[in-house]
């Protein structure tokens, strides 16, 4: 949002730089994950785009590391598509070993022998996070709890937070995967839903340093509608600065309701952008539902043979998913 229109509704920051807000659900889901992670397992957190995955992940890494009773350790490699175990365990070494000077052996077996040692050492259970896990390939995923097991062979606890779109679920369902899939403690993130409106009201107020909304920022129908009609934290944020930037561009105050349904209008979900936000692009739709590129195509665009396009749709939600 630019400076200019942040001033104009007395903003005194971005949207985006709120901070964390937490309900009862986070909390919840916070409290599983340490409890799956004090027992050294697999757990997978999933959530669509924007339902606050990255930020949940961190709220709970800071807390561990407050708490100094487990050690943690990221993945940092941005391109989940092509890392391989080997990177997995090089953020290990990063993380665990005393001093800058980190040395990753080059040769698996004594890099497996002396990561037992160096979580041996750390004396308390390491906690591996994962962001993005949806993009991990099959035999990274089976190599992590091949790891696990070796760590555990010493003495030592590592369990595994991955985190991910829906599809990770879904993945991990298979029955090529269903070695890790059987071990794994599941959570779905859904985010702000049932207190979409007190989010848009904590947002706001937080933005503008006060404790309630203020009169002539927005009217009470166009919080509503937003409220009614958006689920992620990321969906509204963005829709709020666009409906202020539209504002601001007309000279109006506060944000009124017919605004806020004309950029809705233009913005409605389509079947392409819900599977999109569950991590199904074309290329994982056609491998997953052994469909043709073309046909998925033609789906999107309504012109798929009625029959054929039914055929998809059932089997698109028997896996799961919400269309």
């Amino acid at each position: 949002m630019r400076a200019e229109v942040r001033a104009f509704y007395g903003l005194t920051k971005p949207l985006s730089q709120a901070g964390y807000y937490e309900t009862e659900h986070h909390r919840q889901i916070l409290k599983n994950v340490r409890g799956a992670i004090l027992e050294g397992r697999i757990v997978a957190l999933c959530g669509v785009i924007g339902s606050g995955k990255t930020v949940t992940l961190r709220r709970l890494q800071q807390q561990l590391k407050e708490e100094n009773k487990i050690a943690v350790s990221r993945s940092l490699a941005v391109d989940k598509h092509s890392i391989k175990l080997g990177t997995l365990i090089a953020a290990l070494f990063y993380d665990l070993s005393p001093g800058k000077k980190v040395r990753v052996p080059l040769r698996t077996e004594d890099r497996e022998r002396e990561l037992q040692e160096l979580v041996k050492k750390n004396k308390r259970p390491v906690a591996l996070f994962i962001d993005d896990a949806h993009a991990l390939k099959d035999e990274a995923l089976t190599g992590l709890k091949r790891l696990m097991e070796v760590i555990e062979g010493n003495g030592g606890s590592l369990s595994v937070v991955l985190a991910g779109w829906p599809k990770l679920s879904n993945d991990l369902r298979r029955p090529k995967l269903e070695e890790i899939g059987m071990r794994t403690d599941t959570f779905s993130l859904d985010g702000i839903t049932g207190s979409q409106r007190e989010y848009i009201q904590w947002l706001l107020s937080t933005c503008t340093g006060r404790e309630s909304v203020p009169d002539g920022l927005i009217h009470s129908e166009a919080v509503d509608l937003l409220a009614s009609r958006l689920r992620t934290p990321l969906q509204i944020e963005w829709h709020l600065t666009q409906a202020f930037e539209i504002a601001y561009q007309l000279g109006e105050s506060p944000v009124t309701a017919e605004l806020v349904e004309a950029l809705l209008a233009r913005h409605l979900e389509d079947l392409e952008s819900t599977l999109t936000r569950q991590g199904y692009g074309v290329k994982e739709l056609v491998q997953n539902f052994d469909a043709k590129p073309a046909e998925i195509k033609a789906l999107f665009a309504n012109q798929l043979d009625a029959i054929r396009a039914s055929e998809l749709r059932d089997r698109m939600r028997l896996a799961g998913l919400p269309i």
